[in-house]
């Protein structure tokens, strides 16, 4: 293996003068032919980088292992190896390294074979140099980019982080600045939305903010049995049923002076839903074998997955019961309407796995960050902190990959439990997606990046309706108490 080479420096990468140490983005060229490595180092002459060569497999394997390069130019003929095999090993040594194969005589099926194996791009070989110079640019500034945000999460996350709340889209922020304004007023409210979206934190934030002085004790009201509802919630006296062996306050004794927390409350029964109209009216509660009611002093917080209009219009939930939890209503947006926090969730989420499984420094691998940016997360948040957990048990390193990734989450080409091509179309979806994920969604930069109109961008993408994505549950898109709202 040829020692690095240090090309002239300009700027330094984040494009201020370089006025001291700069870390240096790596490139390794993996080719065999020497002219074919000169002309690639005269090219990229003045781009602040270093280059390093490696003419066969033992050379390119032990550079990725020493040299640490950040991107790979990579000739699939390479000797003493499969190329496509190489691809992998490469991801196994350093999961964040960059392959973009460089190759002459390229058919579809070798380049479909090679993203699917992890190549980021290809190039023909010869590449014109302006060509090469204006990729390796490109990769240079998404490097530059990635590192920059993730400087950036570690400082939002303290900042967008809310009595155990992460957000920072749109959607959440103004969310929080209603449940903060109703906070130390409200005495009943309801907080609706998908499994897993965070309604227990909002009721928190509810809670918290309230300035309530007493306990949040929450009741799952589709956990307890029937028979032991009222029990459970309004206490009960010694000897009222059998084996009552002594008095016992309930819940909402135990939230006196705080906030009372009843998650499911779409699950209750109907018999009982009319003895908590009594506790919402009157404040009011008479535990079973009590001859005498006792008033409490507390607020009540409801939340449902359900559409409980559509039950009172079945029968199956009281409408005046309804319409006095529903005095103050939040309504909790999915995790797929609010993109925005999933890069602060994904970092609360690795930084609270760093601490639980003693693997300090833990981020994820870019491609293993592309696929979760592309999941539609049916299970909303406790779908991602579940997801988190296992692929952070999983990993043998700092860097969360593919690999440790649950199955379910890859597509055919990245479990490699299918062989078959992508057609044109899906392979102008994918890239045109990849692209658009690139450029932090701003379409026109995208269309630019691309060499194509935004109106053909436009027609790609909505072609996502023509063929399921992989990675949902359906070709339509369809949530951990410890992030999100």
């Amino acid at each position: 293996m040829r020692g690095p080479v240090a090309i002239p420096l300009g700027n330094a990468p984040n494009g201020r003068p370089n006025d001291g140490p700069v870390e240096l983005p790596r490139l390794l060229v993996a080719d065999r032919d020497a002219v074919a490595y000169e002309s690639i180092r005269d090219a990229l002459h003045g781009q602040p980088l270093l280059i390093s060569w490696a003419r066969d497999r033992a050379e390119t394997l032990a550079a990725v292992r020493e040299f640490r390069p950040n991107l790979v130019l990579l000739d699939l003929s390479l000797p003493g190896c499969d190329g496509l095999q190489l691809i992998r090993l490469l991801h196994d040594v350093n999961p964040e390294v960059q392959v973009v194969i460089y190759s002459a005589a390229q058919s579809t099926e070798s380049t479909v074979n090679a993203m699917r194996a992890g190549a980021e791009d290809c190039l023909n070989k010869p590449a014109n140099p302006a060509i090469l110079r204006e990729r390796v640019e490109f990769w240079l500034g998404q490097l530059d980019q990635q590192a920059r945000a993730s400087r950036l999460e570690l400082d939002l996350l303290d900042s967008f982080t809310f009595e155990g709340v992460v957000g920072r889209s749109p959607a959440t922020l103004q969310l929080l600045a209603r449940v903060r304004r109703v906070a130390p007023h409200f005495a009943t409210a309801l907080v609706s939305g998908e499994t897993g979206s965070g309604k227990e934190l909002i009721a928190r934030a509810l809670h918290v903010w309230s300035g309530s002085l007493g306990p949040f004790i929450p009741c799952n009201c589709a956990s307890v049995i029937d028979t032991l509802f009222e029990s459970e919630l309004f206490g009960h006296k010694r000897g009222s049923f059998t084996g009552a062996t002594e008095d016992r306050p309930g819940l909402v004794l135990a939230a006196r002076n705080g906030t009372l927390f009843l998650d499911e409350i779409g699950e209750m029964p109907l018999l009982l839903q009319a003895k908590l109209l009594r506790l919402v009216q009157n404040r009011e509660i008479r535990a079973l074998g009590d001859s005498n009611s006792v008033k409490v002093d507390l607020r009540i917080v409801a939340a449902t997955n359900r559409d409980l209009r559509k039950q009172v219009a079945d029968g199956t939930f009281r409408e005046d019961l309804f319409f006095r939890l529903s005095t103050v209503h939040f309504g909790v947006p999915p995790l797929r309407d609010r993109q925005e926090d999933l890069p602060l969730l994904i970092r609360h989420f690795l930084e609270a796995c760093a601490v639980r499984y003693s693997k300090p420094g833990l981020h994820l691998s870019h491609r293993a960050e592309l696929i979760l940016n592309r999941y539609f997360w049916p299970g909303n948040i406790r779908e991602l902190e579940n997801v988190l957990n296992y692929a952070c048990m999983m990993a043998q390193h700092a860097v969360v990959d593919v690999n440790d990734l649950p199955d379910y989450l890859l597509t055919p080409a990245e479990s490699e439990q299918k062989a078959t091509p992508l057609t044109m179309a899906e392979m102008e979806y994918q890239h045109a997606l990849h692209v658009l994920q690139l450029c932090d969604g701003n379409r026109v930069r995208a269309a630019e990046v691309l060499g194509i109109g935004r109106a053909t961008l436009y027609r790609m993408l909505a072609r996502r309706d023509a063929a399921p994505r992989s990675g949902s549950l359906s070709s339509v898109p369809a949530t951990s108490k410890s992030a999100g709202a």
